[in-house]
């Protein structure tokens, strides 16, 4: 039988060793660095977003571990063509999943194939590895001028 976290660790392994959307974005509307100080993830993420506020692409680069790089991959293929209050509303669902009582089933619904994640909350010390992509994309899309950091 084939358990949720068989599929987390092959989806993991999956986008760790091929990141989806993994590369340097130009030109871009917005951009900006992340960097996880305790474990040294880094990661620079490139947005292009339109007139409407549409995420038309999204691309990422850097260095991690492979809960960093599988997250920030996945999350690459789900954003494209979002908009950005629907990011804001995915931005809030995967933090509550990553962060949530280890008995809370994931929102399979909202959270679509990102719910593979939600076996980060077995490993505390990883759920910033995970987040560190999705803060990076906010600071982008917020302009914050400074390197997004998971603490």
């Amino acid at each position: 039988m084939f358990s949720l976290g068989d599929l987390y660790k092959e989806v993991i392994i999956d986008h760790t060793k091929a990141p989806r959307n993994f590369g340097k974005l130009e030109p871009c509307s917005h951009d900006a660095e992340g960097f996880n100080p305790l474990c040294g993830d880094q990661l620079h993420v490139y947005l292009e977003i339109n007139k409407d506020n549409i995420i038309e692409d999204v691309k990422f680069e850097g260095q991690g571990c492979s809960i960093s790089t599988a997250s920030a991959s996945l999350m690459t293929q789900v954003l494209k063509g979002k908009s950005v209050d629907e990011f804001n509303a995915l931005f809030g669902a995967f933090h509550d999943m990553a962060t949530a009582d280890m008995n809370d089933e994931p929102d399979e619904e909202v959270l679509g194939k990102l719910a593979v994640l939600a076996g980060v909350k077995e490993f505390p010390s990883r759920i910033k590895c995970a987040t560190l992509c999705w803060h990076t994309v906010k600071s982008a899309i917020e302009d914050a001028g400074e390197p997004a950091k998971t603490e």
